[in-house]
């Protein structure tokens, strides 16, 4: 005789295999993480907030190009999208280059997600100074 599985054990089951959201809480201590896993979380999160960062950044200087090139007739814009493809295609590049180096080991992500803030906060800073110097 087959035993029925009770709803809640199967619900258990699938909300323990999800990945945590982007605004989920977070479970472990950013300000002094004791385990890999807490560190390899609090540098996702890091990442995720330099991200954020970066976008505001992103906006702010297509607000500016839309300030210097008001009709789109220099292409200021689509030049700006080409280096932010491409600059992305790089930082991706980059880091995984950079956590190969510890390929299957439990700090892998941890390196890979520090790489991902480092290179973000770098971008983040070049962006916030697009449009300053006018031409």
């Amino acid at each position: 005789m087959r035993r029925a599985v009770p709803a809640w054990v199967l619900l258990s089951c699938l909300l323990l295999a999800l990945p945590p959201g982007r605004g989920a809480a977070q479970t472990g201590d950013c300000t002094a993480p004791t385990t890999q896993a807490t560190m390899n979380l609090c540098a996702m999160e890091a990442w995720l907030a330099a991200d954020d960062a970066l976008n505001a950044a992103y906006a702010r200087a297509v607000s500016a190009i839309e300030a210097l090139d008001p009709d789109g007739s220099r292409g200021l814009e689509a030049l700006l999208r080409e280096a932010q493809r491409a600059w992305i295609v790089f930082r991706d590049a980059a880091c995984e280059a950079e956590a190969a180096l510890y390929a299957g080991g439990s700090i892998e992500p941890l390196i890979r997600a520090t790489c991902l803030e480092r290179l973000t906060v770098e971008r983040t800073r070049d962006l916030l100074a697009y449009g300053d110097e006018e031409k």
